[in-house]
């Protein structure tokens, strides 16, 4: 399981509340939700790897730095800082922590593809946010590089999209599986090749009554 980027200042706070467009109580359900997966996880022998941000300017590369000065960003999650902090769940002894540096994807963390090569897995399970910005990043990267895809859809949130979008699209594009937090039976174990992927993508425009076409 990948926990990504539960953190104070996307998690809790008023950095986070002034970000979230939508209700902040769905951060807040989304860190439960999170945290009952982490603990079904830990019961189930299943390993717990944490991912974090950290956006200080000196991590930012220039494209960073223009974007954030063109659309007035500030930095979140500096180092050492409270917003930094894991939210609702922290790592227990034992379970690694891989430190992205101002980028979206987990696996341009050092350490993270390594530390899966070594461990020899070939499932990931995500959880955190955002589900349209790191969690989708680093599920396509994940794709890409041969790993079945598992996403908690009641433990993540879009930042930009609909959540019902972002997760439709990881279904048709990367073949997630898209399940919940509760459904532990299924979540961890690999994904068959009979389960169905639910509609196509993108969906299908309803056809035109001719009653209502234009004449030519």
């Amino acid at each position: 399981m990948v926990v990504v980027d539960l953190q104070n200042d996307f998690c809790a706070g008023p950095v986070a509340a002034a970000r979230y467009p939508g209700d902040p109580a769905r951060l807040a359900t989304v860190a439960a939700n999170t945290a009952r997966a982490v603990k079904a996880a830990r019961a189930h022998g299943i390993e717990v790897l944490h991912v974090r941000f950290l956006g200080d300017p000196e991590h930012q590369g220039a494209s960073w730095r223009h974007r954030d000065a063109a659309l007035g960003k500030r930095p979140k999650c500096l180092d050492g800082s409270w917003g930094a902090q894991f939210h609702a769940v922290a790592p227990v002894p034992g379970e690694a922590v891989f430190t992205k540096l101002a980028c979206f994807d987990a696996f341009l963390s050092d350490g993270f593809e390594a530390h899966l090569a070594r461990r020899d897995v070939h499932h990931l399970v995500f959880t955190g946010v955002f589900a349209d910005v790191c969690v989708d990043s680093s599920a396509r990267t994940a794709f890409q590089k041969g790993f079945h895809v598992t996403v908690l859809s009641d433990c993540t949130a879009a930042l930009h999209l609909s959540d019902d979008t972002v997760l439709r699209f990881m279904r048709r594009v990367y073949g997630a599986r898209v399940t919940t937090h509760d459904r532990s039976a299924v979540w961890s174990r690999l994904p068959e090749v009979s389960e169905q992927q639910e509609g196509p993508w993108p969906p299908r425009p309803e056809p035109v009554p001719a009653s209502t076409r234009a004449s030519d």
